[in-house]
């Protein structure tokens, strides 16, 4: 029933792009990944505690720019996470609940006023239904440290959440790129943002970057010209105002905050066949009870042989 639910609900958002896009030929065009976790930021296991995304994009030829209509390219998105208080075993009664969201979504992406726009829908399951805590249990079990306590966590729901975002590149001088933006998100999380992210280097010049839910970082999902190869370094931030959140329900003991802010940077290199990216970001507290922020770690790496 769940599944049926998700297709339904992509299906219907999907009919919204029907029209002329869809008659053109499409191919794949890039598989984009990151993985996120606290254990490769401050060695901790807790609050955002890990996440894996993948984006895999279809669409006409890519020419290294986005196309001029929503619809034409189009982003298939497969994430999960895992969102606990800080003691897994025993819980502080003032620490958020345990969540093992896992969402599919569809979002495209195109020039929008000389801006790059992207809107999209997530189907965000969360509660037992999506096996993300059984997982946790039995890899710790694996590795024999704290198992989660799962009696508290959320109960089975789905829950359709909307995305959209406006940036734009500004190039201050040769190698040097600014990208302010803004975004919106509804459903799961309600809750408005802006922020930028300088760029100093060449990596992701000609292909296409998307950007990390959690962390806010942005990685990889067309690659530019495989021959030329790159570096860059990337520092940026951006601070959310939150109406609510599923995850830290407001009559809970764990609140959601009306602010939060990300602080990020990363190291990008691609070489003629592989490509790697780490990157570092320190989150504000997100609930009234959490004593401190934290501080995670993203990593991509591609190799071919």
């Amino acid at each position: 029933m769940i599944l049926r639910a998700l297709i339904t609900l992509l299906v219907g958002f999907l009919a919204l792009f029907a029209g002329p896009a869809w008659s053109q030929d499409r191919q794949m065009l890039g598989v984009g990944r990151l993985l996120t976790n606290d254990l490769l930021g401050d060695l901790q296991d807790r609050w955002h505690s890990g996440s894996y995304t993948v984006s895999v994009l279809r669409g006409p030829r890519w020419t290294g720019a986005l196309p001029n209509e929503l619809g034409v390219l189009l982003e298939y998105r497969l994430s999960g996470a895992v969102l606990a208080p800080a003691n897994l075993a025993n819980p502080a009664s003032d620490d958020r609940r345990y969540a093992g969201p896992l969402s599919l979504g569809v979002h495209s992406h195109a020039t929008w006023a000389g801006m790059q726009a992207s809107l999209g829908i997530d189907l965000v399951a969360l509660g037992p239904q999506t096996g993300i805590g059984r997982f946790q249990s039995w890899l710790h079990g694996l590795l024999h440290v704290a198992k989660p306590d799962l009696a508290n966590q959320f109960g089975n729901t789905v829950v359709p959440t909307l995305q959209a975002e406006l940036g734009r590149d500004f190039t201050l001088r040769d190698r040097v790129t600014v990208h302010p933006f803004f975004a919106a998100e509804a459903g799961v999380e309600n809750l408005v943002r802006v922020g930028g992210d300088v760029v100093i280097g060449n990596f992701g010049q000609g292909g296409f970057l998307l950007r990390d839910d959690a962390s806010g970082q942005r990685y990889r999902a067309i690659a530019g010209p495989a021959s030329n190869p790159a570096m860059s370094l990337t520092l940026g931030g951006d601070v959310a105002h939150v109406f609510g959140s599923d995850y830290l329900p407001q009559d809970s003991a764990a609140a959601a905050t009306a602010t939060r802010t990300r602080l990020r940077a990363g190291l990008a290199w691609q070489g003629a066949k592989s490509s790697a990216f780490y990157g570092v970001t320190y989150l504000t507290p997100e609930f009234d009870s959490q004593p401190q922020g934290q501080v995670l770690g993203s990593v991509n790496l591609n190799f071919r042989f």
